[in-house]
């Protein structure tokens, strides 16, 4: 599913309205519509109990106009609200609310000094519209309007957004001072961006999109680069295999990763790339840590390496590398190998020589970051997988920088360094070079463990190991991660959640994908 910014929806609607010749009160008659039909959806039974539609003085105000009318159509009592004087509407809005008023609607005019007549109004009613403020607010609220969405905040009753939770930045998704929580919003034409990221999530609640007839020219030219993942579309990423393969089918993953205290990180993503389906895995880590690994990982081979005092790797030589290298189709690099000189030294080679696809995770990502003028010319721009923190290093800034538009940062970053970027966290960002960037839905707090990173790391080198698109194994592999997440949250709760089960749940959660892929061919 498309997402779209504030400018691109303005855009959009725009050229339908100028070059494509649908009349804007169309769309707001449509817009209104919409919100009418999704709210009869979800709370049919409590809106005939009485909804008050609380309005602005812009277009968000005309839908909601749109809203009181045809609900008073069906015969849901209703009443509006304005939070202006009537000579102060735009355009639309104002003939919205001569058609409301034909229809013997009950308006209440409030001003600055007559708030209480909201709080009043609100008495006796069962859902609130909110129509206040629309996609195109820059700047914080204050004032009236801050006054009367804090008093609709505190009635506590539902409330359904129109468009967007007044106050919420469309692109950001974080209050502009102060912003509605709705547990309902209908948008039209598209999701904003602010919407499907956080804390924007928690304003907006049930999302709903409503097609208010965006003229498929219109988004041609636009061309929005934002998506987000959705089951339907990542249930046909989920392979399947025929009966007469075998394991070198599936390819062989290279994971060079482990130091001393840091073996556990090893152990996850290797595990984790056995478990998504790669035939062969091949561990290189530190000659005196080969018996942990080797215990550990029964089902994966091990390359003991040369090491330095510090118990890290030491550096290989051109032949030692193409050696250990050899009928690899993927390499993991990073997790849990450390900082120090011989990280570096084998990331430089790497970054130079490397000629298969690759990820950098955890210490790999961090030594990056003092190497970053190298990864421009890399042979085979890697996948990098860094959480807030991490980027933050790459970037020289802090984590606040980062999670203020963790769109905007990852999309600028692939784009500058010509790589894919994952960025991790509540809802996880799959930033392309070319500048497309998809948002990822699932995964829950109880996610917030250590571990989590590497086995994401695993999933997805496993999948590229396997042959996938690198775009397609980090779109289901960042799906599935969250999906199976979800799956044990559901069954276990999310608190002591553990990476471990994460592992142990990604066959279910691949034969689960796998099921609904099918069930959508019966239809």
């Amino acid at each position: 599913m498309f997402v779209v910014t504030a400018d691109e929806m303005r855009e959009l609607d725009r050229l339908t309205i100028q070059r494509y010749g649908v009349p804007s009160l169309t769309l707001m008659e449509r817009a209104g519509e919409g919100v009418v039909s999704a709210l009869l959806e979800r709370f049919g039974r409590i809106a005939r109990g009485g909804v008050l539609v609380v309005a602005g003085k812009g277009n968000n105000g005309g839908d909601g106009l749109v809203v009181a009318r045809r609900l008073k159509k069906k015969r849901i009592p209703c009443e509006v609200v304005l939070l202006s004087r009537k000579e102060e509407l735009s355009h639309d809005a104002a003939a919205n609310l001569r058609a409301y008023l034909k229809a013997r609607g009950k308006l209440f005019e409030v001003g600055s000094d007559s708030l209480s007549l909201l709080s009043h109004r609100i008495q006796g009613k069962k859902l609130l519209v909110d129509a206040v403020l629309g996609t195109g607010l820059k700047e914080e609220v204050r004032g009236l309007y801050a006054e009367a969405i804090t008093i609709m905040n505190a009635a506590g009753l539902p409330i359904v957004a129109v468009d967007l939770p007044s106050g919420l930045d469309a692109d950001k998704g974080r209050p502009l001072g102060v912003a509605v929580k709705a547990e309902m919003t209908v948008t039209f034409g598209f999701p904003k961006l602010g919407q499907v990221v956080h804390p924007g999530v928690s304003y907006v609640g049930e999302l709903a999109v409503a097609d208010i007839g965006i003229d498929p020219r219109a988004f041609d030219e636009v061309r929005p680069r934002t998506e987000l993942l959705e089951r339907e579309d990542i249930e046909w990423l989920v392979p399947s295999r025929e009966p007469d393969t075998h394991k070198g089918n599936y390819g062989h993953l290279l994971v060079m990763a482990g130091s001393r205290g840091k073996t556990g990180a090893a152990i996850l993503a290797c595990r984790a790339a056995m478990r998504v389906g790669s035939g062969l895995v091949t561990l290189a880590g530190p000659r005196s840590l080969n018996g942990i690994f080797a215990g550990s990982l029964v089902e994966v081979m091990t390359e003991p390496l040369r090491e330095s005092a510090g118990e890290e790797m030491e550096p290989l030589g051109d032949q030692e590398w193409r050696r250990v290298l050899d009928k690899k189709s993927a390499l993991l690099f990073g997790p849990g190998i450390g900082v120090g000189d011989p990280t570096r030294s084998a990331l430089r080679w790497l970054l130079k020589n490397l000629d298969v696809p690759w990820v950098i995770d955890a210490d790999g990502l961090s030594v990056l970051a003092s190497e970053l003028e190298r990864l421009r010319g890399a042979k085979i721009p890697p996948v990098l997988t860094p959480h807030p923190g991490e980027m933050a290093r790459l970037l020289g800034t802090d984590t606040a920088a980062v999670n203020q538009d963790r769109m905007a940062v990852a999309r600028s970053f692939a784009r500058a360094h010509r790589c894919y970027v994952v960025l991790k966290g509540a809802r996880s960002v799959i930033a392309a070079a070319d500048g497309r960037v998809f948002v990822n839905p699932t995964g829950n707090p109880g996610m917030a463990s250590g571990g989590m990173g590497d086995v994401l790391s695993g999933i997805l080198a496993g999948l590229i190991a396997q042959g996938f698109e690198i775009e397609d194994a980090l779109k289901l592999g960042v799906y599935l991660h969250g999906f199976v997440g979800d799956q044990v949250a559901a069954a276990k709760g999310e608190i002591g959640l553990i990476a471990s089960d994460i592992i142990e749940g990604l066959p279910q959660g691949m034969k689960q994908l796998a099921e609904g892929r099918a069930n959508h061919k019966q239809f």
